[in-house]
C-alpha cells in the first residue's frame, strides 16, 4: 500500500489557495503577531515601570518629616508629583487616576516620636490598577519601615547607647538577594516571553478551526475530502501544513526580537527553543483540529477555543503557580499546550538546564499531536454529509 502523493499535493495546493484567497488570512497569522511583540517589547523596554505618579501629605512638616519625604522622592518606584496640604485633596487625586497612592504624615510626628508617644504614618494605594498600586504599596512600607528604624536608633543613640550595637539589635539579620534567571527585575523578560506565545497560541487556535469548519459552513468539504483522495488525514494535513509554516516563520520571528534585538537571556542552545517553538504551532494546531472533530461546528468551535485561549492567560501558569490554583482549576493548565512551552523556556532559557531535564515538556507537546487522530472520523462524517447549524 503506497501513499497518495497525488491527493496531499492537491491538499496542499487547496490549503495555500484558501490562505491566498483572503487577506485576513495573512494579516492575522502575520501581521498581528509580529504588530503585537513589537507594541509590546518597545512599551516595555524599560522592564519595570518606575515612576508612578504618587502624592505625600506632610502635616507636621519638621525636619524629620521634610526628611522622609526626601527618602520617599528618591525612590525610583514612584514620582512624588503632588503635595496635597490635607487628606480630602490627596483622596481627590487618587479618585481622579492623577496618582495611584499617597503617603500621609500626622501631626505632631516629630514631638510624638521623639518623646516615645505612639505615633502613625498612613498610605492609600489605588489596587484598582494592580501594577502602578503593588509598586506604590512595595515603596511606601518599605520608607515606613525604615522611618521607624530611623527613629527607635535616633532615640536609643539619644539615651546612650552605642551606635553600632543599636544598629545590630535593629538589624540582627543581614540579607542578601541573588535573583536567578532574571538579574535584572526585568519585568518584560517574565510578561512578554508568556504573554506574546500565548498571544499566537490563541490566533492558532481561531485559523485552524476556522479554516477547517468553514469548508463544512459553506458545503465545499465533500470537494475538500474529495481532492484529498477520500482521506481526511490528508485533507487536513494538506489544509495544516501550510499554515504550519507561516506560523512557525511568525513564531521564530517573535523569538528573534525577544532574544535578538531585544536581548533577552538565553542560557542555553538557541535549537531548544527553536524546536520548543515549533512544537507549540504544531500542538497548537493539534489542539484547535481536536476541538474541531469534537464539536465540528464552526461558531461553537471558535466560541470554545477563544474561552480556552483566553484562559489560558490566567490558568497556564504565568502570574499564578498552579500548585496553588484550586485542583479543579489547575487541572486546566496541564490541557493546554502554551503550558509546557511555558516551563520550557523557565527551564531552558533562564535556568540554563539541559534539554534531558525537561524531555518529558516537549514528548507532551508531541503527543498532543496524536490527541486529534482518533476523532478524525467524526469530522469526516460531518464534512461529507455537511448541515451548517449557525
Amino acid at each position: 500500500m503506497h501513499f497518495n502523493w497525488s491527493a496531499l499535493k492537491n491538499a496542499i495546493i487547496d490549503g495555500v489557495r484558501q490562505l491566498a484567497s483572503r487577506p485576513i488570512y495573512i494579516l492575522t497569522m502575520i501581521g498581528v503577531p509580529l504588530f503585537c511583540s513589537f507594541f509590546f517589547l518597545d512599551f516595555m523596554k524599560e522592564g519595570l515601570p518606575v515612576k508612578t505618579p504618587a502624592a505625600i501629605v506632610d502635616l507636621d512638616n519638621t525636619p524629620v518629616s521634610r526628611n522622609v519625604t526626601r527618602n520617599l522622592g528618591s525612590s525610583e518606584l514612584v514620582d512624588l508629583k503632588y503635595h496635597p496640604t490635607s487628606y480630602a485633596d490627596a483622596m481627590e487625586l487618587l479618585k481622579s487616576a492623577k496618582i495611584y497612592g499617597f503617603f500621609m504624615i500626622p501631626r505632631d510626628f516629630e514631638a510624638d516620636a521623639k518623646a516615645g508617644r505612639e505615633t502613625t504614618i498612613t498610605y492609600y494605594c489605588n489596587m484598582a490598577y494592580f501594577i502602578p498600586g503593588t509598586l506604590s504599596f512595595k515603596t511606601f512600607k518599605q520608607t515606613a519601615v525604615t522611618t521607624s528604624g530611623s527613629i527607635v536608633m535616633t532615640t536609643l543613640v539619644g539615651v546612650g547607647l552605642d551606635e553600632e550595637l543599636v544598629g545590630n539589635l535593629l538589624q540582627p539579620v543581614v540579607t542578601q538577594e541573588h535573583n536567578i534567571g532574571n538579574p535584572w527585575l526585568n519585568y518584560s523578560i517574565y510578561l512578554s516571553n508568556s504573554f506574546l506565545p500565548c498571544l499566537l497560541q490563541l490566533i492558532i487556535f481561531q485559523v485552524t478551526a476556522f479554516s477547517i469548519l468553514q469548508e463544512i459552513k459553506r458545503g465545499t468539504s465533500v470537494r475538500w475530502i474529495k481532492d484529498a483522495g477520500g482521506s481526511i488525514t490528508i485533507a487536513c494535513a494538506g489544509k495544516l501544513l501550510p499554515q504550519f509554516i507561516i506560523f512557525s516563520v511568525t513564531g521564530l520571528a517573535m523569538q528573534g526580537m525577544m532574544f535578538g534585538l531585544w536581548d533577552f537571556p538565553l542560557n542555553s542552545n538557541p535549537i531548544n527553543m527553536i524546536v520548543a517553538m515549533l512544537l507549540l504551532v504544531a500542538s497548537s494546531q493539534a489542539f484547535a483540529l481536536l476541538i474541531s472533530c469534537t464539536i465540528p461546528n464552526l461558531r461553537f468551535a471558535l466560541s470554545i477555543l477563544s474561552l480556552l485561549g483566553i484562559l489560558s492567560f490566567s490558568i497556564g501558569g504565568f502570574s499564578f503557580p498552579v500548585e496553588d490554583m484550586y485542583p479543579a482549576v489547575g487541572i486546566f493548565s496541564y490541557l493546554i499546550p502554551i503550558r509546557y512551552y511555558f516551563l520550557i523556556y523557565v527551564n531552558v532559557a533562564l535556568n540554563g538546564y539541559e534539554i534531558y531535564y525537561c524531555r518529558w515538556d516537549y514528548i507532551v507537546m508531541i503527543l498532543f499531536l496524536l490527541a486529534p487522530m482518533g476523532m478524525l472520523w467524526k469530522l469526516k462524517r460531518y464534512s461529507l454529509n455537511p448541515v451548517y447549524i449557525p
